[in-house]
């Protein structure tokens, strides 16, 4: 990854953006670009439970039926999902801070993944402290959710999960540039998405929604199985750097509704 900071770099990259012909869905305008409207204070008239009122276009955030984040309970296996087939490569990308999230957005064509023969290209990723899904029960430290769309506007993100433990190498990547993020972004240069690493092939996979507002009920979810590591220092430089320090930016638990969360496991060896 190489930082790139002068004038000339940032009017390449506005032109770059603009003549991108497969850039076909900005994820962020599918999330509120206003993120001081809303908060995570449970309680609060601008709360989780009460972002459905805050705006007109956000009436799903109450009335959904098909909510995220949820409870990874009780799961069908379904062998036919197949491993998800990632297509990465570095891409230019923006370090970004909305408020209420630190994001990496990638503003060149930085691939994507096939899901049931449909690609939705990579948009964008971002991190949750503590994390949104919960397994069992079980609330880990971290979450990143990697945000990808297709040309019809629909969302697949892939969620991976985190318990303290060692750094983890993506995030490393921009502590440094996290003071220097703002809510138009700080060019990176080059990042490559593989460098997240998604080594686990087990996943979680259900139908859900955003979660922050509108609260789209158009996302298809994949949840890794396998939890990675962060370190104390890394979460606490980003709290240090978001709105919610305090509060964290986790969105509560939202109920199934009969809804069928299915988990991918490979065939097993048999020598």
């Amino acid at each position: 990854m190489g930082v790139k900071n002068n004038s000339s770099t940032l009017v390449w990259f506005s032109c770059f953006f603009l003549t991108l012909p497969f850039i076909t869905v900005n994820a962020n305008d599918l999330e509120t670009d206003d993120e001081t409207s809303f908060s995570y204070i449970v309680g609060a008239k601008t709360g989780p439970e009460n972002w459905g009122t805050l705006n007109p276009n956000w009436t799903l955030c109450g009335t959904g039926k098909s909510q995220s984040p949820v409870n990874i309970l009780e799961v069908k296996l379904n062998r036919s999902l197949g491993d998800l087939n990632k297509n990465y490569q570095p891409a230019e990308a923006l370090l970004r801070n909305t408020e209420h999230k630190i994001e990496v957005k990638w503003t060149g064509n930085a691939g994507g993944i096939i899901i049931n023969g449909d690609e939705f290209k990579l948009q964008q990723s971002h991190w949750h402290i503590p994390a949104e899904h919960t397994v069992n029960g079980v609330r880990f430290d971290m979450e990143l959710h990697i945000v990808h769309a297709n040309s019809g506007g629909d969302i697949a993100v892939v969620g991976i999960l985190y318990k303290l433990g060692q750094a983890d190498p993506f995030l490393g990547q921009f502590l440094q540039y996290l003071p220097l993020a703002t809510r138009e972004g700080y060019p990176l240069g080059s990042v490559d998405p593989s460098s997240i690493n998604i080594s686990s092939r087990e996943y979680y996979r259900y139908n859900g929604s955003l979660t922050t507002p509108p609260c789209s009920e158009n996302v298809t979810w994949t949840i890794f199985k396998t939890v990675k590591t962060v370190s104390i220092e890394q979460i606490d430089t980003l709290k240090d750097v978001i709105h919610d320090e305090n509060t964290g930016n986790a969105r509560p638990i939202q109920p199934l509704n009969g809804r069928t969360v299915y988990i991918f496991e490979p065939e097993p060896y048999l020598p």
